[in-house]
């Protein structure tokens, strides 16, 4: 089970392993295996991707490719709702955020909401309502430059709610973001990325591919 992959060692948590000449194996830990995870269901990619935060980038995370298992987004959320902070509320921003945060707050128990964009601008709509005071932990599948997360998290303080932490199943800031609360992900994994003006991949005329939600 994933779930055992990622809290604990188990006996398939072994890898193959060398030092020179030296081969041996070696637990392998909870990142390493979810890191694993995506290759095997081929989610990290590779070539010329246009993320939504803008930016340009020669890997992309396609967490739907994972979320689309019941089963191992059903452990994915679990796992990271042991790491935050139990909340009234669970708000994630669509589409990317909808699936692992209605499985967080399965795990914590609490209600689940999210926000979309109307006219550029994340909402709450569908007669979604934060009350005032409330706590909410935000929830993401992939946290790059923190844009979407910092809007979704705007969106509740908005409401009047307090944000009392911030969950990814993947990390691939440069540098960890600063959020409300504590910031927890179940990979930390820092990824190149390009400014579009400045992109080598863009030189080369490799062709760009935008797979995300986001409309630019």
């Amino acid at each position: 089970m994933l779930q055992e992959l990622l809290g604990k060692t188990t006996i398939e948590s072994w890898q193959l392993a060398s030092t020179g000449s030296v081969w041996y194996f070696r637990r392998m830990n909870g990142s390493e295996h979810l890191l694993q995870l995506f290759r095997d269901k081929k989610a990290f990619l590779e070539g010329h991707f246009l993320l939504s935060s803008g930016l340009h980038s020669p890997n992309y995370m396609q967490c739907a490719l994972i979320l689309q298992y019941p089963e191992i987004a059903s452990e994915l959320g679990s796992s990271l709702a042991k790491k935050l902070s139990r909340a009234d509320v669970v708000l994630s921003p669509a589409m990317g955020g909808i699936i692992i945060g209605h499985e967080v707050a399965r795990a914590l128990n609490v209600r689940f909401l999210f926000c979309e964009r109307e006219n550029g601008i994340f909402r709450l709509r569908r007669g979604f309502e934060i009350a005032p005071d409330e706590k909410v932990v935000v929830v993401e599948d992939v946290v790059t430059t923190g844009k979407s997360t910092r809007e979704t998290i705007g969106v509740a303080e908005q409401a009047g709610a307090r944000v009392i932490g911030v969950g990814s199943i993947v990390d691939r800031s440069l540098e960890p973001p600063e959020f409300p609360g504590t910031f927890h992900s179940l990979l930390r994994l820092p990824l190149t990325v390009y400014e579009a003006s400045d992109c080598p991949l863009c030189s080369q005329n490799i062709p760009v591919v935008k797979p995300g939600s986001r409309k630019q």
